[in-house]
């Protein structure tokens, strides 16, 4: 697996414009806007798509069918994949916070302890999302994968706006049902959301390897 992760990282040097865009975006929005919590977001999420372009260049010019000519086995390769995206999208998601806290300090216009609330809610989303994007790459890849990337999440929005929709139909406050919530109730809320999040990224991992030993070269 390391000689894999080696072969990811090097071809996602070439993508250095990318990055310097990355850093540029967010010194802007931290130096204009006063609500920076976007930052979290915007860098952890694109950083964690850059390990599903690594399959677009590796089925360039039939360049897998070379790949597993080598002492590479197809759920070795699609385990390695899973553990880009968590080191790239975790390696985002720790300088993205460290940067939205140091941002709201030197402001002062957001305090630390939100910041960090914002940071810690986000990553059972970001699990999600990769259990979604890898599977579909190895799929479809290319272009088709984008499309139904974007169909899955149009109908997961959808499907969450239908049941908040519901809710207050039935006279529940959404809203204010965190601020209703003791500190233990959010936590345990945060930490059972992260352990369904683990579950289904592990799910996603036996389909990933489910497609792959299908796949023809």
């Amino acid at each position: 697996m390391k000689g894999l992760l080696i072969k990811d990282l090097e071809l996602l040097k070439v993508q250095k414009q990318f990055f310097f865009m990355l850093i540029v975006v967010m010194a802007s929005f931290t130096f204009f806007y006063e609500d920076t919590s976007f930052i979290l977001f915007f860098l952890t999420f694109s950083v964690s798509l850059l390990s599903v372009t690594t399959i677009s260049y590796d089925e360039m010019d039939n360049g897998s069918a070379f790949l597993f000519t080598l002492p590479v086995s197809r759920r070795l390769y699609v385990v390695e994949k899973y553990v880009l995206a968590v080191l790239l999208g975790g390696g985002a998601w720790v300088f993205s916070t460290l940067w939205l806290c140091a941002g709201g300090l030197i402001k002062g216009t957001t305090a630390v302890p939100e910041q960090l609330l914002s940071a810690v809610l986000l990553l059972p989303l970001l699990l999600c999302v990769q259990a979604f994007m890898i599977p579909f790459q190895l799929k479809f890849g290319g272009e088709r994968a984008r499309i139904a990337i974007i169909i899955a999440i149009a109908l997961l929005t959808c499907a969450g706006m239908a049941a908040v929709k519901v809710a207050e139909a039935l006279g529940a406050d959404i809203e204010n049902v965190p601020d209703r919530l003791p500190a233990e109730g959010m936590g345990a809320a945060t930490a059972f959301a992260f352990a369904a999040a683990v579950l289904l990224l592990l799910l996603s991992v036996r389909i990933g390897i489910s497609i792959m030993e299908k796949k023809e070269f």
